[in-house]
């Protein structure tokens, strides 16, 4: 990847809903090779794909969750089944396999406290669990999409030479 892909994906990243002659004209490349390059960056997986990022309080979601879970059982088996019944949870955004003292880590969006224990007396029933932590966000101070990326390094410029002492 190179600059132009940098400044094409962190404008995507903004604004997905840019159009190519915009993201082209912003990074000072024509249509067809801004298109092509945001092709390959699709094709590559770089690009994972544009979506539409929704206000969760406005929708009626105002309640986050964050539930750590422990697990006395770490096979292949139940780890399987336990990620296909989470991943099916539409109330669960974000699912972690943790190293330390947590096995797992879920974002859990939910209405109210009321549909954060239907969710929770879901969870638990789904297979067996050590121990299940929830932690409910007061407030939410920062939320981005957008990942940090690379700057991109400046060519090394050319020191002058000095004139050969006589």
């Amino acid at each position: 990847m190179d600059a132009i892909d940098l400044k094409i994906l962190a404008l995507l990243q903004t604004d997905a809903t840019l159009s190519i002659a915009a993201i082209g004209e912003r990074v000072g490349l024509s249509q067809t090779p801004c298109w092509k390059r945001i092709q390959r960056l699709e094709a590559d997986g770089v690009i994972d794909r544009r979506v539409a990022v929704l206000d969760p309080v406005k929708l009626g979601l105002g309640l986050s969750v964050f539930v750590s879970i422990e697990t006395a059982d770490h096979s292949q088996g139940w780890l399987e089944r336990f990620a296909d019944t989470v991943s099916a949870m539409p109330e669960v955004l974000e699912f972690y396999r943790m190293a330390g003292d947590v096995d797992y880590m879920l974002r859990v969006v939910v209405a109210d406290m009321q549909a954060y224990d239907s969710f929770y007396k879901t969870l638990i029933a789904t297979l067996p669990l050590k121990n299940v932590t929830s932690r409910f966000a007061m407030e939410k101070v920062k939320s981005t999409t957008a990942l940090p990326l690379p700057v991109p390094q400046a060519a090394p410029r050319s020191l002058p030479r000095l004139a050969a002492a006589g």
